[in-house]
């Protein structure tokens, strides 16, 4: 069986800082065969949800997200490994006026050009967020390989919440958002399978009620500069696994994921929603968790604290430009065409002298992905995440 689904998207570049369209070419998927079931997951999902249910007989079909990994390697500027250094405020030069984002965690994690996002951009993401909900009902999600399937769901739920911030932006804190009068995270505005579901429901009634390891929290991004980043790659059945191994890293050893005051450990507001789902006891199960992908800085945070809260929160909108529009006279004028505000200048240079001196120091600034090959005869659950 073979099926494709065409789409012709157009994506605003940010990586020069300059507006550029592109058409995309084919999403398609295919069976190529059935090999040896997976393992359940528990616990079960209830109500429509399960017929999402991973199967115990999985059949080798291959989702391509190349559309979606084009758009996100040019609207994604990720800011770095973490420093634990918070960061001041900028204002434009001359005066005292305030710009861009106050947030002190900002160059961490990855922010979005919502500033470059024209009319066409915008629409695209509608239109490939539509053609995953189609994918999704033409193909039975649940026979997927399971690492297919987590791919499947991380891109639905991120290309979603891209799409509805840009369609309101400029907006401070995506939490604010609503459809028809319902908060953005519960608005059941996503159908697959004939299934109605919002972005909250993708994450704990699907995949949360399915999926054991903890570190598929970090798959989803939240539009805020507190949560787990947005990847500049597309989440795919062969990189699922150690993509979520490189976010959780990074998020744990983040200011926006741990703190340390006093003799108290500090941790981000969402371990406490996963609370139910992975760490039901709460300083045991969160800590084993964090030592799991934790650095010498933040072991040495863990052993010296006795206690754990969830207090830290951002919820401002990861955004290059802080989610609002700047003044006509706040632009720098870089020799071209181009008008570059000046709070999304001030932040990239602050990023490039982060890195600079993080290079100078010896510490590491990239991250190394490696995807697994798959070899003839190879089951469609290797190296799956449960």
């Amino acid at each position: 069986m073979f099926a494709k689904i065409a789409s012709s998207l157009a994506f605003a570049s940010v990586s020069g800082l300059a507006a550029s369209s592109v058409s995309a070419s084919e999403l398609g998927f295919s069976r190529q065969g059935q090999t040896a079931p997976a393992a359940p997951a528990s616990p079960a999902a209830n109500g429509p949800f399960q017929t999402f249910t991973p199967t115990t007989d999985p059949i080798r079909h291959r989702i391509d997200y190349d559309i979606w990994d084009f758009a996100l390697r040019n609207i994604v500027v990720p800011m770095g490994t973490s420093n634990r250094k918070g960061v001041g405020r900028d204002s434009a030069t001359g005066t005292r006026i305030r710009q861009g984002h106050k947030s002190r965690y900002r160059l961490e994690g990855s922010l979005v050009g919502f500033y470059y996002f024209n009319r066409e951009t915008v629409a695209s993401f509608t239109e490939y967020r539509r053609d995953l909900e189609a994918v999704g009902t033409k193909l039975d999600i649940s026979r997927l390989p399971r690492n297919e399937q987590l791919a499947f769901w991380f891109n639905l739920h991120n290309v979603a919440l891209l799409e509805q911030i840009a369609l309101e932006w400029p907006v401070r804190e995506p939490r604010e958002l609503e459809i028809d009068g319902v908060p953005l995270d519960e608005s059941k505005f996503i159908t697959v399978g004939g299934v109605e579901m919002s972005l909250c429901d993708i994450r704990e009634n699907i995949v949360f009620a399915n999926w054991r390891s903890p570190k598929v929290i970090y798959g989803f991004w939240r539009g805020e500069i507190g949560g787990p980043a947005l990847e500049p790659m597309a989440y795919t059945g062969a990189n699922v696994g150690s993509l979520l191994d490189i976010a959780a890293a990074d998020y744990i050893n983040s200011l926006r994921g741990t703190q340390k005051r006093g003799k108290r450990l500090d941790v981000s507001t969402l371990y406490e929603e996963a609370r139910p789902f992975y760490f039901p006891d709460f300083d045991r199960d969160l800590r084993a968790h964090l030592s799991e992908y934790a650095n010498e800085d933040v072991q040495k945070i863990l052993s010296k604290t006795d206690t754990t809260t969830a207090t830290v929160k951002e919820w401002a909108i990861a955004d290059m430009s802080g989610g609002a529009r700047p003044a006509n006279y706040l632009f720098v004028n870089d020799g071209s065409s181009a008008r570059v505000p000046t709070a999304i200048t001030q932040l990239l240079r602050r990023r490039s002298n982060k890195l600079l001196n993080m290079k100078r120091r010896g510490e590491g600034t990239g991250r190394v992905i490696f995807s697994n090959i798959d070899l003839p005869g190879d089951p469609p659950n290797k190296n799956a995440v449960y």
